[in-house]
Formats: structure tokens, sequence, C-alpha cells
């Protein structure tokens, strides 16, 4: 027997958790801030990871007993020396018997196609690509963090948009309905009160003004159009690198999943990526139904627990 497992989805902005028993029903939930890995800060990562898990097991019967696997997808964690680290962390919370820890984009894979084929393009305050080949074979591009990558992701939007507004401003820009959009979203008066206040906010605080971008966009604002435009073709070119990387050609059939706050079904962002993705990866076929990533790292600490049983019961 199995028993409890857990799953968790520690993103830039939320961390989900559920728990679930041998079925992979959902017996129990929570959430809580951002988890994602950030440099040098391992232990603030792991201390909402695990505050988060036990918000969930205080809602169930205590006589269930300690977890059997935990699979933690965490945004952050692309090396190794991360991932170990971590998964460290938690085997010290005293969470569960076994702990894996992986990226958010794995986790997200599993949800949306088991143990098959294909692509996962993740969009949310950062932004990365997993993908499986047809034989197996596993890469990823992007995920490069809020510095020096994360094309398309939210921060980037936001900090772009950001530019935008200085810029306009200056006169350097034509006027943009971003301006005020933004002031509004970040409860400031004046634009030059951007200065300390980017000065101090953190990456999900910058990132949660890519939705105004999003909506100044709809609204017909052509500058916030163009940054959308822009964010469609960077998330584009991760899904083609892997497509002729992993498949030999982006004509050839390969299923993507689109996932993160960003790409949510309906989103602006979304419809652009998948017109988009028409052209530039013809052979795609994306899937038309959400990912939940929190469901993808049950499926994985169901796994986990399984092989650990099975490892047990041969030693005996």
């Amino acid at each position: 027997m199995i028993g409890l497992v857990i799953g968790v989805d520690a993103g830039g902005s939320r961390t989900r958790v559920a728990v679930a028993d041998a079925t992979g029903e959902i017996l129990a939930s929570s959430e809580r801030e951002g988890g994602a890995v950030k440099p040098g800060e391992i232990a603030r990562s792991a201390s909402i990871i695990a505050s988060a898990v036990r918000d969930a097991m205080l809602t169930l019967d205590p006589t269930l007993g300690t977890p059997r696997a935990l699979c933690a997808g965490v945004a952050g964690v692309g090396r190794e020396n991360e991932r170990r680290a971590l998964s460290d962390a938690l085997h010290a919370e005293s969470l569960a018997d076994d702990v894996l820890v992986t990226t958010d984009a794995e986790i997200a894979m599993a949800d949306a196609f088991g143990d098959e084929a294909g692509i996962v393009l993740i969009a949310g305050t950062g932004s990365i690509a997993h993908g499986r080949g047809p034989a197996g074979a596993l890469e990823r591009v992007g995920g490069w963090g809020p510095i020096i990558g994360d094309e398309g992701g939210g921060y980037w939007i936001a900090r772009r948009a950001l530019s935008v507004v200085t810029a306009a401003t200056d006169g350097r820009e034509p006027e943009t309905t971003l301006v005020g959009a933004i002031l509004t979203a970040a409860e400031l008066d004046e634009v030059e009160s951007l200065i300390p206040w980017a000065a101090t906010a953190t990456v999900a605080q910058i990132a949660s003004l890519a939705p105004v971008v999003v909506a100044s966009a709809e609204a017909g604002d052509l500058r916030a159009n163009a940054l959308l435009g822009l964010a469609a073709e960077e998330l584009v070119l991760h899904v083609r690198t892997l497509a002729r990387s992993l498949f030999q050609d982006e004509r050839a059939a390969v299923q993507v999943a689109l996932g993160g706050g960003l790409l949510e079904p309906g989103s602006a962002l979304r419809r652009r990526v998948e017109h988009r993705l028409k052209s530039a990866v013809p052979g795609s076929k994306v899937h038309a139904a959400a990912i939940v990533s929190v469901r993808g790292a049950v499926r994985r600490a169901l796994q986990l627990g399984a092989e650990e049983h099975m490892g047990g019961a041969a030693a005996l």
C-alpha cells in the first residue's frame, strides 16, 4: 500500500500543494506565496513549501500517518546543485518518507503527457520549455532566471513595460495608456515614484504588472500590443528550438501543452502563441485543456511511492 502522497507546484508567484491517496484522489490542498528558488535562498523556498504542506496536512486525520512520497516541482531548480540542496532541506523537514525535487516544467509535462513525447511551454513569472522526444530523450530550453533570461515571461514583459513608461514620459516614445495603467497597479501617483518602487520590488511584484500590459493591449494600446507580440515570438522560439532538437524538424507532428498564469486557456498571450505556432512550428498540435501542474506532481509522487514500495518489497 503506497499510502498518502504529496504534490507541490512552487512557482514565482504561488506555491500549491495537493495531498492525495493511493488512487490519486485529492484529499486536501493549500496555497501560499511563491516558493521558487532564488540564488542563495534555498532555506526560504524550503520553509514556504513545508508550511504549505503542513497547512494541507492539518486538515486531515493525523492517524493517516506520514505521507509516503513527496514530489516538488519548483521553478529555479534547473541546476543539479539547487535540486540537491532543496531536496536535502525538504528531507530535513520530515514531510514524507521520500522526496523528489524537479522543475515546475517537468511536473507540467507529467500532467500533460504522462510518459509520452511532447513539449511543454510555461510562462508565468518566468518562462521555460521542456520536451521529451520519441525515444525518451529529455531536453529543456529557457528558464535562465529574471536577470539573464525568462524571455516572454511576466517579469520580462513588465520590465520592458516600465522602460516604455519612462520613455513615453520623456517623449522618447509616443503616448501610451501603459503610463496610467502601471501607476494605478503600483498604487503610485507619479512616474518618478517608480524609481524607488522598482528598486525595492521583488521579482514577483514586478511580474504582477504583466496582466496590466495584457489588458492594455486588449484595449487597443499599440505599445502594449507590440510588447505582447514580442513576448509571443520569444515563447514560440522555445518550442521551435525543442521541436528541431527532439523531433528533427518543426514540421514533424509534436504535442504541445501550454501552462503558467500567462498562458491559461483563453488568455491574450496564449492566443498569440497558438496563432504563431501554426506557422513557426507547423507540426504542432496544441492541447486545449489547461495544465494542472500540481496534479502532475501528485502523479510523479505516486510513481515514486510505488517504486520505493516495490524496492522495499523486493528487499524482504
